[in-house]
């Protein structure tokens, strides 16, 4: 199959985050296993989704491990002048549907190669390692990860992460986690603000706290100029409370999200934000016993990526790339869990992320080759006796 009719079938599958991925999992463990590959899934508890992982190659260390995600986002809300998952040709360069660019083109070029993997003599294997679930938190990433490293007798050295980069290498990405906060307070007439606890003022308070924190780590000049913008950030998406003008909230919550630099601590931030919700729980708790702040965690931290440039990792890249400049982004990927088993990580992979989760999402045919001719340049590298 060519790597358009392989993008086809992919997009045709309308997996969310968050769904059943059964179906577009056992299409690609299919594919995969017509060409003799050995396919295993790491499978969610319910059994309803699984990630998989293979290697095609040899059982000896230093191989190379290419990582997509088979989830995409929603398409409700958004005007889409094609069918979102019939991938559609207009003539003009592009292909569009639904995870075209985030990011089913990389899994299309990696399946549209392994023919020539499988038919190579390579001194060093390759790995696939597809996920579900990545677009609400890269919740599989960790357990797939970890049992690629702990399931082969060999090991990789390696992970390429085929975010859309338009082929050049990033090598930075900062951690994220989203928090959400919940004040609960006394109702009463709007006259008594000061014998009542608003849960909207006080939840107020606590949003201008995470506010001066982010300005306080800019004015200490925790920066770390690969990013844009440089510094860590905390920003509030969400705020929810009230029922009236005159009327004192007793409910508020709002939802935050952090993206720290490298050099900065998400537990330290969260750690400290905690202090400053119980100092004033026992401030106000003597006007109204009942006054609480929680703090529950949406989904669990995705760690930062810190590859330096002159890692092996970005030599291969821009080798099989033929690109020499590398990035930094501030979006969330599965890169920096694998960093933290202990492959170098670096994303690559063929598409804009500019056209991600947008309506009329599409890659450029030129992208979608770019992609293919990347994972050949990979397969001649590793077939290399030199590789190393």
């Amino acid at each position: 199959m060519k790597v358009e009719e392989i993008l086809a079938k992919l997009v045709s599958f309308p997996i969310l985050g968050g769904q059943s991925n059964v179906s577009i999992l056992n299409w690609i463990k299919e594919y995969i296993e017509s060409f003799g590959i050995q396919v295993h899934l790491v499978p969610n508890k319910e059994k309803n989704k699984a990630s998989l992982h293979c290697r095609i190659g040899p059982a000896v260390d230093g191989g190379v491990i290419l990582s997509g995600h088979m989830d995409v986002v929603p398409v409700e809300g958004q005007k889409w002048t094609t069918d979102p998952f019939i991938l559609t040709d207009l003539g003009d360069g592009k292909l569009y549907g639904r995870g075209s660019s985030d990011m089913k083109g990389f899994l299309a070029c990696c399946l549209t190669a392994l023919p020539e993997m499988v038919k190579a003599t390579l001194k060093k294997p390759i790995y696939f390692a597809f996920t579900y679930d990545e677009e609400i938190g890269c919740l599989a990433a960790p357990e797939l990860a970890n049992t690629i490293r702990n399931h082969y007798d060999e090991t990789p050295k390696y992970a390429i992460i085929g975010e859309p980069s338009m082929m050049e290498p990033i090598i930075g990405q900062k951690a994220i986690y989203i928090m959400e906060t919940y004040v609960n307070g006394s109702a009463g007439h709007s006259s008594r603000i000061k014998q009542e606890v608003s849960a909207i003022h006080e939840a107020m308070r606590l949003i201008l706290w995470l506010e001066k924190k982010m300005d306080t780590l800019i004015e200490e000049g925790r920066r770390d100029d690969r990013f844009h913008p440089p510094h860590s950030t905390i920003h509030i998406g969400q705020v929810q409370g009230g029922i009236a003008p005159n009327v004192i909230a007793d409910k508020a919550h709002f939802f935050w999200d952090l993206r720290t630099i490298p050099m900065d601590s998400i537990s330290l931030i969260l750690s400290e934000f905690e202090a400053y919700c119980r100092k004033r729980e026992s401030e106000l708790q003597n006007i109204y016993p009942d006054f609480k702040i929680e703090n529950i965690e949406n989904h669990p931290p995705v760690p930062h990526l810190d590859t330096k440039a002159n890692d092996d990792i970005v030599d291969l890249i821009k080798k099989i790339s033929g690109n020499s400049n590398w990035d930094t982004v501030s979006y969330a990927s599965e890169a920096g869990q694998y960093a933290n088993e202990g492959f170098q990580s670096a994303i690559c992979g063929p598409g804009n992320i500019a056209q991600a989760h947008r309506a009329d999402e599409f890659i450029a045919k030129e992208q979608l080759h770019k992609g293919v001719i990347m994972l050949h340049k990979l397969v001649e590298e590793l077939s290399n006796e030199q590789f190393s």
